[in-house]
C-alpha cells in the first residue's frame, strides 16, 4: 500500500486498560525526513495492521496479502471455538535484542514468517495468531500522529478500499501507559473479510527509541459461534502485556 506523508497526508493513530474518549486529531503532522529503503512485505494477516499502520509514517512499508485459513482450519471454525481451555494459560515472551515484552498462550508455537519480528499461531488454527512487527522511525511519540480514534478511523479506511473486505467496524479506540509513562495506543476492531471469513481484530503500537512497535491479535468471531468471554478475557490480557522494556 502506498505510503501518507505526513505533512501530504492525513496522519495516523491505536487502546487499553485506561481507555478515554479521543480529542480532536492535529491539525499539524512532523515534517517528513528522507525515505529510507523499503520494508520486506508482510505475508500475514497477523501483521497486516502494522504494515497499514507504518503507512501513517515517514518509512516505507509495502501491503501485505490476508492469510487464508486451509479447509481444516475453516472446517474447526465453523465448529466454533473449542478447546479454549487448552490454551488459557499464558507465559511472558521477552525479545531483549528488539526491546518488547508480551504475554502469549504457552500452547501457540511461535513460526517464521517473512517481515513478522514475532508471530505465534494456534496449533490447528493458523489464522488465529499474535504478531509483533518492529521498524525504525524518526519519531519520539505516536502522539505525534493525532489520537487513537484518529489512528482507527485511518486504519478501517484503509481495511475497506481492500477488494476482500465486506465490513469492518471499530469496536474502541484509546490509550494507556506503558512501561516509564511510554504511551501506548490500542484499537479493536470487527473485519469481516472473503479471505478469513469474521475476526476481532486487537491492536496495540508505541514509539520507544526511535522504533514503531506493533502488536496485532487476529480470531475468529463467527457469527454462528461469536468470541467468548472467557477467551476476550486471554486475549485483552495479551494485548495490555504488549510494553517496551
Amino acid at each position: 500500500m502506498p505510503l501518507v506523508c505526513p505533512r501530504c497526508g492525513p496522519p495516523l493513530p491505536l487502546a487499553g486498560h485506561h481507555r478515554r474518549r479521543p480529542h480532536q486529531a492535529r491539525a499539524v503532522a512532523p515534517k517528513c525526513e528522507a525515505s529510507s529503503p523499503s520494508l520486506p512485505p508482510l505475508t500475514r494477516r497477523a501483521v497486516s495492521t502494522a504494515s497499514l499502520l507504518l503507512a501513517a509514517v515517514p518509512f516505507p512499508a509495502s501491503s501485505p496479502q490476508l492469510p487464508v485459513a486451509s479447509a481444516s482450519e475453516a472446517a474447526a471454525e465453523a465448529q466454533g471455538e473449542t478447546g479454549v481451555s487448552e490454551w488459557l494459560e499464558l507465559e511472558r515472551y521477552t525479545d531483549q535484542e528488539q526491546g518488547f515484552t508480551l504475554l502469549k498462550p504457552a500452547s501457540w508455537p511461535k513460526v517464521e514468517k517473512a517481515g513478522a519480528t514475532a508471530l505465534f499461531q494456534q496449533e490447528g488454527k493458523g489464522s488465529n495468531n499474535i504478531g509483533v512487527v518492529v521498524n525504525p522511525v524518526r519519531l519520539n511519540s505516536l502522539t505525534d500522529f493525532g489520537t487513537p480514534q484518529f489512528v482507527a478511523d485511518r486504519l478501517l479506511q484503509a481495511e475497506k478500499k481492500k477488494e476482500s473486505t465486506k465490513s469492518a467496524e471499530v469496536i474502541s479506540a484509546g490509550e494507556r501507559s506503558g512501561h516509564s509513562g511510554l504511551t501506548v495506543y490500542e484499537i479493536e476492531y470487527t473485519l469481516d473479510s472473503t479471505r478469513g471469513g469474521m475476526k476481532r481484530i486487537f491492536s496495540a503500537a508505541f514509539v520507544a527509541s526511535r522504533k514503531l512497535y506493533l502488536l496485532n491479535i487476529a480470531y475468529s468471531d463467527a457469527q454462528e459461534k461469536p468470541l467468548g468471554n472467557q477467551t476476550r478475557t486471554v486475549l485483552e490480557q495479551v494485548l495490555h502485556s504488549f510494553d517496551s522494556v
